[in-house]
């Protein structure tokens, strides 16, 4: 049992990084090479590859060569569930927060 939650641990560290959750929220739909995610993130090719890297290290993103590019996608779709549900968890937080804001105004 020590062993899974070890795993469960080392794979939550990926939600960790806002980066990570950012490439992560771009590959929800399709697979994407390192270019296009660059276009749509913003950051540069060796912050980018790197995360990548570790992600596949974890088994979270799967990679395959096409053509001049290497595009990645999830290994599993699932992990968009898993990443779906901790935000709804924190939309929720962020909701009763404010809240709670408002009536302390009142």
């Amino acid at each position: 049992m020590k062993e899974l939650y070890n795993l469960h641990a080392e794979i939550c560290k990926v939600f960790s990084n806002p980066i990570r959750l950012e490439i992560l929220d771009l590959l929800r739909e399709k697979e994407l090479s390192v270019t296009e995610l660059m276009n749509k993130s913003k950051l540069s090719q060796t912050n980018i590859s790197q995360h990548l890297s570790i992600m596949k290290s974890k088994g979270i993103v799967n990679s395959e060569r096409i053509g001049k590019n290497i595009c990645y996608k999830l290994s599993d779709p699932k992990i968009i569930k898993a990443f779906d549900i901790i935000r709804e968890v924190l939309i929720k937080k962020i909701d009763h927060n404010k809240k709670i804001v408002q009536e302390i105004k009142i």
